[in-house]
């Protein structure tokens, strides 16, 4: 009998669905995603409203589940769903509630988790948590922190989250809610945040932040050779900035400088708090290799204590981007399989 998990990641725009297997192999994934409901449907963040989409969204999950569950049974009929792990924004672990999410139509706490298992009694595990604890536990089942007991994940995407494991456990805190790395504050009186804060974590290092970055630095040096200042924010992407310090931009190249050095500072504290063997990069910024790797590390080993300078790694994730969502999703199922075995 082979057994398996469903991994969900319910993002802003998009759901992605997929079957995973215990060695991280993907059998199953529904292309084109799933589409997520949308903020503006809800424009008066009404109860009524956010009842008629929440209803809709579970019964059209809930057929995509099962199509998912016949898809990889009709190549494979030993096959075995052990259950269902799902990723979200503002997602609670200990209560399986989405609560709040502000890119979500969706009013309040959602008992997401009991509406899905609602749908599959036959299931012992369904299980939720934010996409960045997600992505934790996906590295550690399928990535490179296998093997390890103490990291540390920072997924730098639109915005800028954090998974952390200590002693073989995902972090949650007393609430649910441990983590938020993205929000501690890096520049007192800084940039405003997505949250509505000022000078977080993510307003600088997040790909979101990278882009502020190029416009300060373009307007700080008065730059308009540099081929970043033709480009519109609405097209501005890490890659391009990559693609640009590759070809010799010093914009570019400044732009990875000032964004490592906040990244390794932070770091540090990062460290200082939890001592982890290993911290784990993701997203779009991270593909940017040495150009943020290399700052960022140095600015780490400059900011920490003599104690743990040269000890703790930073590494690119082993997740591949185009599955990494279903696969940390999936990793809560196989991650309660070993906590009642």
């Amino acid at each position: 009998m082979k057994k398996v998990s469903i991994g969900i990641d319910i993002g802003g725009t998009n759901t992605a669905i997929g079957v995973v297997d215990s060695d991280g192999n993907v059998l199953y994934e529904r292309k084109p995603q799933m589409p997520t409901p949308q903020k503006m449907e809800n424009p008066g963040m009404t109860q009524a409203v956010s009842d008629t989409l929440l209803g809709k969204y579970v019964s059209d999950l809930t057929a995509e589940i099962k199509n998912a569950i016949e898809m990889v049974k009709n190549i494979n009929p030993e096959i075995e769903v052990l259950g269902i792990g799902i990723g979200a924004p503002n997602a609670n672990y200990y209560s399986g509630t989405i609560e709040y999410a502000p890119n979500l139509p969706f009013v309040g706490v959602i008992n997401f988790a009991s509406l899905i298992q609602g749908n599959f009694p036959e299931f012992k595990y369904v299980k939720l948590t934010n996409d960045a604890n997600a992505a934790a536990l996906g590295e550690m089942i399928y990535g490179g922190g296998k093997g390890m007991k103490n990291f540390a994940m920072m997924t730098l995407g639109t915005g800028l989250g954090s998974g952390l494991i200590v002693n073989g456990d995902l972090v949650y805190g007393s609430d649910g809610f441990a983590g938020e790395c993205g929000h501690v504050t890096v520049v007192p009186g800084g940039r405003l945040c997505g949250c509505g804060g000022l000078g977080h974590f993510e307003a600088y290092c997040s790909a979101t932040g990278i882009k502020r970055t190029v416009y300060e630095l373009l307007a700080k040096y008065n730059d308009s050779e540099s081929p970043l200042s033709k480009i519109p924010m609405s097209e501005m992407t890490s890659k391009v900035v990559f693609d640009a310090a590759e070809k010799g931009d010093r914009i570019a190249k400044k732009v990875f400088q000032v964004t490592g050095e906040i990244l390794g500072r932070t770091l540090a504290d990062t460290v200082h708090y939890l001592s982890p063997e290993a911290i784990f990069l993701f997203g779009g910024a991270a593909a940017a290799g040495d150009y943020i790797f290399k700052p960022a590390k140095d600015s780490m080993e400059r900011h920490l204590m003599p104690v743990f300078r040269n000890k703790v790694k930073i590494l690119p994730s082993e997740l591949k981007e185009s599955s990494a969502a279903i696969l940390g999703a999936s990793a809560l199922v196989w991650k309660e399989v070993e906590k009642n075995q």
